[in-house]
């Protein structure tokens, strides 16, 4: 019953997540559209991509008994690819050289980081034991880092009292996907995957709460086409009632 309620628990942080990875999809959407990068960060895919290598390798047999933590395998395996695809994007439409310099290091940074604990796993360390204390430290340091990064965007919020950069649906489902691998970690006794999440669980309430309070403000649309044709109907309008009046008066 333990693991049947488990596993239950895994897939539904499988869909979560899933939905979590898929939100950035309508920005990078907009970022191919504008051909342009914006005020978007692109800190977060980074140190995503960094969470999704480590659980990766953290969920395959290597590290753990078995297949005993299969969802972290499917669900990162998927993330590595969408983060991957993202940071594509944006380096592809950054603007600034520097920006893009900045991005190639981090990523450069993101992989070297990676492969030097994963040999070391491997290598090292000669049970399953060793290997899952030594990966799921870094990883539990990857995603405290990975939840704490929206930080730069609650700050970007606050100063300009917009959330036109902050997307609703990326806070809700990070809350969401926290809470479900939170449970999955507790009913694992997996320190290592329930920690980061009592992190990230008050983090995407305080991202909603922002969100709340600012969703009002600051959010400017881009006219579309109906709407300046219909603008320019009711300017027509309001000069031939002008000149029909002027006529009048003569």
């Amino acid at each position: 019953m333990g693991d049947r309620l488990r596993m239950a628990v895994g897939v539904m942080g499988n869909a979560t997540s899933v939905l979590l990875y898929a939100v950035p999809i309508l920005t990078f959407t907009r970022i191919i559209r504008k051909k342009s990068t914006e005020e978007f960060s692109c800190v977060p895919y980074i140190i995503a991509l960094a969470n999704c290598l480590f659980y990766t390798w953290y969920g395959l047999p290597v590290v753990s008994h078995n297949w005993e933590n299969l969802p972290l395998v499917t669900i990162n395996g998927l993330g590595i690819l969408l983060e991957f695809s993202f940071i594509f994007i944006y380096f592809w439409f950054a603007s600034d050289r520097r920006q893009k310099m900045k991005v190639f290091v981090s990523v450069t940074c993101v992989i070297i980081g990676f492969s030097i604990p994963a040999i070391i796993s491997a290598l090292a360390f000669h049970d399953h034991h060793h290997r899952k204390v030594f990966i799921g430290s870094v990883g539990l340091l990857v995603s405290t880092t990975m939840y704490g990064s929206p930080l730069v965007v609650m700050k970007q919020v606050i100063l300009t009292k917009s959330v036109e950069f902050m997307p609703f649906y990326l806070s809700f489902f990070s809350f969401l996907a926290s809470s479900c691998w939170m449970a999955y970690g507790v009913l694992s006794h997996d320190l290592f995957l329930a920690a980061p999440n009592l992190v990230g669980c008050p983090l995407g309430i305080l991202q909603l709460m922002l969100y709340c309070k600012y969703r009002k403000r600051g959010i400017i649309k881009e006219p579309s086409k109906w709407d300046l044709e219909k603008n320019d109907e009711k300017s027509k309008q309001l000069q031939l009632m002008t000149n029909d009046g002027i006529n009048g008066k003569n």
